[in-house]
């Protein structure tokens, strides 16, 4: 059990090991930021998940950040225009999914290497933003969509809590289902699972639907954070859920991974950031830690590769 998970156990030490320090160094970041940051953390999360599906086709998709930023300005968009908040939440996700599914068309259908896809759809989508919002925030939200309505604390519970469901569903789904079953499979060795009955295109192009709604549920749990929706909030969003990822142990290379290890993930990487304030070192080195980690554990996946 400890071998199987030792990815897993060793990100979850070194979680408790950061979190030890800060309660020595600075006790009053349980009390000023902790729950900020697992609130900040939701959407990585629900991001997280989708993208833990993708690497475990044996896929990436690197362009999430640019479904999120639009997602974000769709929903502030789609409550301007008086739409309920179910109505808000059906278009932001139908959104995400269509973008996703473009991905899984080419990635699926046409055989074209996912890197090089959503390294395209990225820019595209990135630049086509930049072109049609010029920058320019969505504004003069109603009172309806931050915090979902909710007061701020209420509000805080209500992010973390979707998230969290959305992590024990497609946790248990991956575990229990058939369909989960068949994303290892694919990730495994999509030819011996399409020996076995299982159609590895249609599991790749679901993954990049689920990866596109996801990031979608999260630029919605996002953007009620703020008065304000920033149509560059996904910037650098790709970098943090692919780090949060790997360093939970999905192996790039695909087919072995839980979303155990992908929560921890996120939770370390999302602490990082505001113990890096707390501890009085420079914050900008947060994307340089979030880049190392990748490297190493994408380095140690090799290693036990050839270890085999």
């Amino acid at each position: 059990m400890i071998a199987r998970y030792q990815r897993e156990l060793s990100v979850g030490a070194a979680y408790a090991v950061l979190l030890g320090a800060l309660s020595l160094a600075s006790p009053s970041f349980f009390r000023d930021q902790f729950r900020a940051s697992l609130v900040s953390a939701a959407p990585v999360l629900v991001m997280a998940v989708g993208m833990t599906l993708v690497i475990l086709c044996r896929q990436i998709d690197i362009s999430v950040g640019s479904q999120f930023s639009i997602c974000g300005v769709i929903a502030g968009l789609a409550a301007k225009a008086g739409l309920p908040m179910p109505a808000v939440a059906a278009v932001t996700l139908l959104a995400g999914g269509m973008m996703g599914a473009l991905n899984g068309l080419f990635v699926a259908a046409m055989g074209l290497p996912s890197i090089v896809v959503t390294l395209a759809t990225m820019v595209t989508l990135r630049e086509g933003l930049r072109w049609v919002r010029e920058g320019e925030f969505v504004s003069n939200l109603p009172t309806r969509f931050q915090w979902f309505g909710e007061p701020q604390d209420v509000g805080q519970w209500v992010i973390m809590g979707i998230a969290f469901v959305v992590f024990l569903a497609f946790a248990w789904g991956l575990r229990y289902l058939a369909a989960g079953r068949a994303v290892y499979a694919t990730g495994s060795d999509p030819e011996a699972a399409r020996l076995a009955g299982i159609r590895p295109r249609a599991v790749t192009f679901t993954a990049f639907v689920l990866m596109g709604a996801l990031a979608g549920l999260a630029a919605l749990l996002n953007a009620v954070r703020f008065p304000q929706v920033d149509p560059n909030a996904g910037t650098g969003r790709e970098l943090q859920v692919i780090a949060a990822v790997v360093v939970g142990g999905t192996a790039i290379s695909g087919g072995r991974g839980t979303l155990v290890g992908t929560l921890i993930g996120v939770a370390l990487l999302g602490t990082i950031g505001p113990a890096l304030v707390f501890l009085g070192a420079q914050p900008q080195w947060e994307k340089a830690i979030q880049g190392a980690i990748i490297i190493a554990a994408v380095a140690s996946d090799a290693l036990n590769r050839r270890d085999r």
